[in-house]
């Protein structure tokens, strides 16, 4: 079974699809994780992400993944953190798992509205001593941390925040009406607590199997 979550920024895709993957065995893939780490080794990849500042192209980021999991030998039971994104990749996947005789099953849809989003990604806080990502409304930093070593990056700010989600809205919520022209979407209440969100993930995902 091949699994995508989707949601915009704030909507907690990490925190469920780490919990989907150890309670149902899946690979995890997180694209933004698989492309800082090429990053560090491929300069151009490095060129997009920290010195321009913009989205990789499509083609580079498949690349990326393909060599992944070619390398792996790993073309199911996988669920899929940040990517696809768009139509585009989406039928990129799609096509690629085909010939490898796999398919996405189901994708996961973690709905938050914007000023919920907003909220979340405003309280984003990194502590500079240790890199740690902090949340100041979810998981705040330890008592003793020090107020001066929590950095509140620009990209955290509420204009920035967003400017990403128009982005989102613009490239994503195509790929969610296609998911569920095909059946294959699960929509999810992505303000609920945690545990609630697992819970109707698992009973929703029980439907479908």
């Amino acid at each position: 079974m091949n699994l995508i979550i989707l949601g915009p920024s704030g909507s907690g895709k990490g925190t469920q699809a780490r919990l989907l993957c150890e309670k149902l065995a899946l690979a995890y893939i997180s694209m933004g994780d698989l492309l800082r780490a090429t990053a560090r080794q491929r300069k151009d990849i490095d060129e997009w992400i920290n010195k321009k500042g913009e989205l990789v192209p499509d083609e580079i980021t498949f690349s990326v993944l393909k060599e992944h999991l070619d390398k792996k030998g790993v073309y199911d039971n996988i669920l899929f953190d940040g990517y696809p994104r768009s139509v585009g990749q989406y039928n990129i996947l799609k096509s690629w798992l085909e010939s490898k005789g796999s398919k996405i099953d189901t994708a996961i849809f973690l709905d938050i509205s914007d000023n919920e989003a907003v909220r979340r990604l405003s309280a984003r806080r990194i502590d500079a001593s240790s890199g740690k990502i902090y949340n100041l409304i979810t998981e705040p930093p330890p008592q003793n941390t020090p107020l001066e070593n929590l950095i509140h990056r620009d990209d955290d700010k509420a204009e920035a925040i967003k400017r990403r989600l128009e982005w989102y809205k613009k490239e994503t919520f195509p790929l969610i009406e296609l998911l569920e022209k095909q059946s294959i979407l699960i929509k999810v209440d992505g303000e609920q607590p945690i545990k609630a969100i697992f819970k109707t993930i698992l009973g929703k995902l029980g439907d479908k199997r």
